[in-house]
């Protein structure tokens, strides 16, 4: 079968979005399907192969990449995540099913309009997320969710949401409603792989002058604009708060984007300089690594931006537990290895941090509970499996 794929990021710009693809086209690629990834970017059209970097960390592992294709569009029109991509329409003809994943600003309206020229071509839409924003961008999200949303679910075969928790709660819980049959609730996975439990690293411990003898709280994610909802202030603040309290943690925050320095400074002025490591970007080759430095992972997201939590996944299968805000998509994931605190609240999260650490938690039962479920219930294989099937009932 040929695929293609539609998404407004893709590796290596870090995002959920981007890394779901990315293992959605290899497991595929696996499967024997001819897998296409359409993308803004300002490449030309390559293949990509096995990353030829050599590990840093003598415990990091390269990602297995399976060949496929990465189409890099050239937009008319760019803004953040959002692209105009008219050439797309002229693109999609000769596959088989094509597989949108929304949001993408700018572009999903054209592949509603190649549907509605190609009615027995299948169309699937992943619904990733609500998008939410402060002044005129969140006005104009409420104009797109209200007004050319439902027109552009509405052309799709078949919907996606990674839980039923999440759609049921989110700005398409009304199109779920008028039509049930057309949702399928699809777990999104983690390569068990390449992340698992391992030994720290003694270079990246010497590296940001970790003491392995205090707990370590991880946060990963981007600092851009764009994932201005992950909460990081909210962790900072929580981290404040048990300094007051004399609690010894320390903690790594893995991600790069132009709010990094912000939070840098905010971190400083809280007094955490000594306590807080900002690693920057990190390569795919030596992630996992930084999850084994980790003995408790943090997602603080303030809202519905956050819909599930890709690094949740990839802390449960590094065996590391999660804290994470109590939303929608994220509390049901959250739930099978790790505990959730209210949104935005920083007194929780500190009082949660404190809780876990606490002598009388048995962190091994926690670590073992987080790992068994990437293996039963997140690995890529399985999902992947049953996407696939979905695909033949439509072709």
């Amino acid at each position: 079968m040929k695929i293609a794929h539609i998404v407004c990021a893709y590796p290596p710009y870090y995002s959920g979005m981007g890394n779901v693809v990315f293992q959605t086209a290899e497991e595929l690629v696996k499967l024997g399907h001819e897998v296409e990834v359409l993308t803004p970017g300002i490449y030309q059209s390559k293949e990509i192969k096995s990353a030829e970097i050599e590990p840093a960390e003598k415990h990091a592992e390269p990602l297995q990449q399976q060949i496929e294709k990465v189409n890099y569009l050239a937009p008319t029109f760019q803004y953040g995540n959002a692209a105009y991509l008219p050439q797309i329409k002229n693109e999609l003809d000769d596959f088989d099913l094509v597989h949108l994943h929304y949001p993408f600003f700018g572009t999903a309206n054209l592949v509603r309009q190649w549907k509605i020229s190609n009615p027995y071509k299948p169309l699937v839409i992943t619904y990733h997320m609500d998008t939410r924003g402060s002044g005129w961008k969140g006005l104009y999200f409420k104009y797109y969710a209200k007004y050319w949303m439902p027109k552009i679910l509405g052309a799709a075969d078949l919907l996606i949401a990674s839980s039923l928790d999440f759609v049921e709660a989110s700005d398409a819980r009304f199109i779920y409603e008028q039509n049930k049959k057309k949702w399928l609730a699809l777990p999104f996975g983690v390569d068990i792989e390449r992340f698992q439990p391992r030994q720290r690293s003694e270079t990246l411990l010497k590296r940001y002058n970790l003491n392995p003898d205090i707990p370590t709280v991880l946060f990963v994610g981007g600092m851009d604009r764009a994932h201005y909802f992950k909460g990081i202030s909210i962790l900072l603040k929580a981290l404040y708060l048990l300094k007051q309290d004399d609690l010894d943690v320390q903690a790594v925050l893995v991600g790069e984007g132009e709010l990094r320095n912000s939070y840098e400074l905010e971190a400083q002025n809280f007094g955490l300089s000594d306590r807080v490591v900002f690693t920057g970007q990190v390569s795919d080759e030596n992630l996992a690594d930084y999850y084994n430095l980790g003995d408790l992972l943090v997602l603080p997201s303030v809202n519905q931006g956050e819909a599930f939590g890709m690094v949740l996944l990839e802390a449960f299968a590094s065996g590391l537990p999660v804290l994470a805000s109590d939303l929608p998509g994220v509390r049901s994931v959250a739930k099978d290895g790790g505990l959730t605190f209210t949104p935005g609240d920083p007194q929780a999260l500190a009082e949660a941090i404190a809780a876990y650490f606490g002598k009388d938690n048995d962190q091994l039962a926690w670590q073992t509970k987080a790992r068994q479920a990437a293996e039963e219930k997140y690995a890529w294989g399985p999902i992947v499996k049953q996407l696939e099937n979905v695909y033949q009932q439509l072709v």
